[in-house]
């Protein structure tokens, strides 16, 4: 995974934006999904164990469910070192990136309803998109004889899978990210610790401002040539505001979190839940250091707007909740959310065909909305982790939908995205063979 990330362009402290992924071999297909009881996930109990234990982290909530069944929450620890809350599946979390299959999602809901095009150029819905500049050496100067015009417009697919050629101020080096920083092109908020340097940096308010001011900053690949990690899933907020004529937050709110009853799922964290919001650490040498304050979070405050990358707390209650309407192919309780069709277009692989052979990213993943797609024996695996320690995935063939949460930066420190994944496995082959 280390060795993806450089490959991609990354580093271990450019992970802060949640540039994790599923690492490969996610599940084993074809195993039979038997009925859950805690004893049929000793070695994912074993793995949230020695992590709470050995005090890597404060806490640790993973939920497991088959099909329309309730979760199995297993949980360890406290929800900050020095608060006394057992955490639970009602612990709140800052789950960065897993905010991004949410967004992706949203945004195939309003393509099945011939609201948006998959292949629609986005100058379309933002006109200011119209005729972008592409840095000619990647991470190069944003002078002109750096800048070629783009080959083709953005599309909506581009932007789901993250290969529109749009930059992410945790993934650029160089003029381009301070140009990022400095126009206040910051899509996220980690803590009130601006002193921080890799922290630092203040959004500007409002979504549409966002959106104007990403325009006007250069390309860092022609649109369709390469998978790059991006903040096109922020900016498809506002096309999603454009197109159905509703805030953003409204819209998910309306779409998603009040018919799945997320009621803990938001771009703002009420003050009166001030005692279920875990601490969040940075991972300093071996040192956790607390960053963000369960009792006095930056999520109390109003966010600049609505991050629809890596904006959302939530619950692993809660977020169970959208990987159940996702295994139910839209359907959930009784209560159809989104289309059949919807959910699997939105989990399939939708790359472009336009890309680059030597992409490496490409080589090995295919690409959903928002997400990554199984390919090969993962066939039917969907799903993105979080920068802060969150990881959130189903697998459609076998009806599974699995999240684990707890709150540490760097995500890359610790290899829970390999041992997660291979502690299902392990389980899972368990209980085929009982």
């Amino acid at each position: 995974m280390q060795e993806l990330l450089k490959d991609v362009g990354l580093t271990r402290r450019q992970c802060l934006g949640g540039a994790a992924m599923l690492g490969a071999g996610a599940l084993l297909p074809g195993i039979p999904a038997f009925a859950q009881a805690p004893a049929a996930w000793p070695n994912v109990t074993r793995l949230i164990s020695s992590y709470v234990d050995s005090r890597k982290v404060a806490n640790m909530v993973v939920t497991l469910g088959f099909g329309q069944e309730d979760p199995m929450v297993i949980a360890a620890g406290v929800d900050s070192f020095t608060g006394p809350r057992q955490s639970d599946g009602r612990s709140i979390y800052r789950i960065y990136s897993m905010t991004k299959p949410i967004t992706g999602m949203a945004a195939i809901s309003l393509i099945d309803e011939g609201k948006l095009g998959l292949d629609q150029p986005l100058y379309e819905i933002l006109p200011k998109y119209r005729n972008m500049q592409v840095q000619k050496v990647y991470d190069g100067p944003i002078t002109p004889d750096n800048l070629e015009p783009a080959i083709r417009p953005i599309t909506i697919r581009q932007m789901l899978t993250h290969t529109a050629g749009i930059g992410y101020g945790i993934v650029q080096q160089g003029p381009i990210a301070t140009a990022f920083r400095e126009n206040g092109i910051v899509p996220g908020m980690v803590t009130r610790l601006q002193a921080l340097p890799i922290f630092r940096g203040t959004p500007v308010q409002g979504l549409d401002v966002f959106a104007d001011r990403l325009a006007e900053m250069p390309l860092v690949y022609q649109p369709g040539t390469r998978w790059s990690y991006s903040m096109a899933l922020d900016l498809m907020g506002r096309v999603i505001e454009v197109v159905s004529g509703q805030p953003f937050d409204r819209f998910l709110q309306e779409r998603f979190f009040d018919p799945l009853t997320m009621a803990d799922t938001g771009f703002q964290v009420p003050r009166e839940n001030a005692d279920r919001m875990t601490t969040s650490y940075f991972l300093l040498n071996g040192t956790l250091l607390p960053i963000d304050l369960g009792a006095n979070s930056i999520y109390f405050d109003k966010p600049p707007f609505p991050f629809g990358g890596a904006g959302l707390a939530s619950t692993p209650l809660d977020y169970d909740k959208f990987l159940k309407m996702l295994v139910g192919y839209g359907e959930t309780g009784g209560l159809r959310v989104i289309s059949e069709q919807a959910v699997r277009l939105g989990t399939s692989n939708i790359l472009p065909n336009t890309i680059l052979p030597e992409d490496d990213f490409t080589k090995t993943w295919d690409f959903g909305a928002g997400a990554r797609v199984g390919r090969g024996d993962e066939a039917g695996v969907y799903g993105w982790a979080g920068a802060a320690g969150t990881i959130g995935f189903v697998h459609l063939p076998l009806g599974l939908r699995a999240g684990l949460f707890t709150q540490y930066m760097p995500q890359m420190e610790y290899p829970l995205l390999e041992e997660f994944p291979a502690a299902i496995r392990a389980d899972l082959a368990a209980m085929g063979r009982a």
